[in-house]
């Protein structure tokens, strides 16, 4: 269990938290929600005990085992995949380590052997004899092949070593688990394993995400961190969401009721307080005008960009037809006599674990990369926007937000430009903001700006939902479902393409399709039956 007892923390003079009070138990998955620097990470690093708090106390009960997903893969360069997870219990690691040394010694004294006898018995009792394969098959089931195992981390691509961090968390059963987004970077086929992993597990499960169907399928209770507290809601996100706008909207009509009540008695009083037959009756309005107390609406922290694409022209009946399109880099093939034709209302989502083989694809067709064979032609009427995955080379200049997003358009009028930042949540002085100096949700909500003003009537968006909190996910999801145009996307998250797409390509790891004119789900349950 975790009892949190009136925490209070502060940096400064900003107060992240106050005076919160709130119980984690076992068997329970949390998730842990709130609008971007509200302190979800920060409330993870207070319950590890990597920070600590300015009042208030943390209670952990005694002899349960903390894990922590980790974010930095550099500091394990030098451990291979398999240790790097067995160090997730950092006590049979060491254990491990001292026993290894033990037996390499090449003579022993009596203290040495009651030390060992020591080590063994440790050892045995923290299951060490099974650490190895249970490490193993960790990084099995989130993909990382056998070859990969013992290579040293340093030579493992990135969103191998993401997965190994994971596997450190999971090994072991912790008692208590801290993920803080754990699905990001993972392919479907991981995320469906990590899904069913904390399902299953009986132990303290917190975790922060903004993949809204993973917090569906996995959180028994969400906590949800606005104005520095932290509210605790029996059930899972989607749950949570519809119960909180019920809530709001419960009370906004009873306050409406409450408006027209006061005004019906203030209309009475002023007729009637000068007419003595009335006098009473008046009087007696009066006290109850003064009983009556609206209930006190606080906006919530959290704020939605207002997101919508609006083609400026419709698009005719040729939309895009690709041929045996291939490509080779590095001497891997990439894209293997790629064809396909997008159809009028097409809104394809490319799914699949080779995402080098679709952000390739979607640079050909913006014409950023050359292909080697094959070819694709856009119908007549075609305008297109591009949100690539990698946008480092939009920001490179020293200059201001609203100078940047004016440069595209040849805009010169700074109300305008302002007032429409404004609605992506670039309120006030953070115009003024250098672009080359943005995080990774702000350059996002920049780029979309971007593809807005453009009013193109087709759309290419490479991993649109990285780097944005839950709020702006659900307005870009509403968006481009109300988009009247057509719409090639990857993703990973799941809600995402589920709502949105209408046909599933999926690239294999050499390169070649499978397309089916079906919803994700649809999809799913197609592969589950082969």
């Amino acid at each position: 269990m975790i009892q949190v007892n009136n925490v209070t923390l502060r940096f400064g003079k900003r107060t992240l938290f106050e005076d919160v009070n709130i119980k984690f138990t076992k068997g329970n998955c949390y998730g842990l929600i709130g609008a971007n620097g509200a302190g979800k990470s920060t409330f993870l690093k207070l319950l590890s005990g990597e920070i600590e708090t300015t009042h208030g106390e943390i209670v952990i009960s005694k002899d349960e085992r903390v894990a922590v997903l980790k974010q930095n893969h550099y500091e394990y360069d030098q451990y291979t995949p398999v240790d790097t997870v067995i160090m997730g219990n950092s006590k049979l690691y060491q254990i491990m380590k001292e026993k290894d040394a033990m037996y390499s010694k090449t003579s022993f004294t009596d203290e040495d052997g009651i030390r060992l006898g020591e080590l063994e018995a440790a050892f045995a009792e923290l299951d060490g004899w099974s650490a190895e394969s249970d490490a193993k098959e960790l990084l099995n089931n989130l993909g990382i092949p056998e070859e990969s195992h013992y290579m040293l981390m340093k030579d493992l691509p990135n969103n191998e070593k993401i997965k190994v961090l994971l596997a450190q968390a999971l090994f072991g059963n912790p008692d208590i688990l801290l993920l803080d987004e754990p699905t990001n970077n993972l392919d479907i086929d991981a995320i469906n394993w990590l899904e069913e992993f904390l399902i299953n597990c009986d132990n303290i499960i917190i975790v922060v995400s903004h993949d809204r169907h993973f917090l569906n399928k996995v959180c028994t209770h969400i906590a949800d961190i606005d104005y520095g507290k932290i509210k605790l809601y029996i059930g899972n996100y989607d749950f949570w969401y519809e119960s909180s706008q019920l809530a709001l909207k419960q009370m906004k009509e009873s306050n409406r009721k409450k408006e027209e009540k006061i005004k019906e008695l203030q209309a009475f009083i002023a007729r009637f307080s000068a007419n003595a037959s009335k006098s009473k009756q008046a009087t007696s309005r009066k006290k109850m005008l003064e009983k009556i107390e609206l209930d006190e609406i606080v906006p919530s922290s959290r704020k939605y960009p207002f997101i919508e694409f609006k083609p400026q022209k419709e698009s005719g009946k040729q939309i895009l037809e690709v041929k045996k399109l291939s490509k080779t880099i590095d001497g891997k093939k990439v894209l293997d006599n790629v064809s396909f034709i997008v159809e009028k209302g097409d809104k394809i989502a490319f799914v699949g674990t080779n995402n080098i083989a679709k952000t390739t694809l979607f640079k050909i067709l913006m014409g950023e990369e050359k292909f080697d064979s094959g070819t694709f032609s856009f119908g007549n009427t075609i305008t297109k926007s591009y949100f690539p995955q990698d946008n480092n080379k939009y920001f490179e200049k020293e200059e201001s937000i609203v100078k940047w997003i004016g440069e595209f358009y040849n805009i010169d009028d700074e109300t305008l430009l302002r007032g429409f930042l404004g609605r992506m949540l670039f309120s006030g002085e953070e115009v003024f903001k250098n672009v080359n100096v943005l995080s990774g949700g702000e350059r996002a909500r920049c780029m979309l700006s971007k593809c807005m003003l453009e009013a193109s009537n087709f759309l290419i968006l490479d991993e649109p939902t990285n780097h944005l909190d839950l709020e702006s996910i659900t307005s870009l999801n509403n968006g481009l479902i109300k988009y009247s145009g057509e719409l090639l996307f990857a993703s990973h998250d799941h809600q995402f393409i589920e709502t949105i797409a209408n046909r599933i390509i999926e690239f294999d790891e050499y390169g070649k399709i499978i397309d089916k004119k079906c919803s994700y789900d649809e999809y799913l349950e197609l592969k589950k039956a082969k």
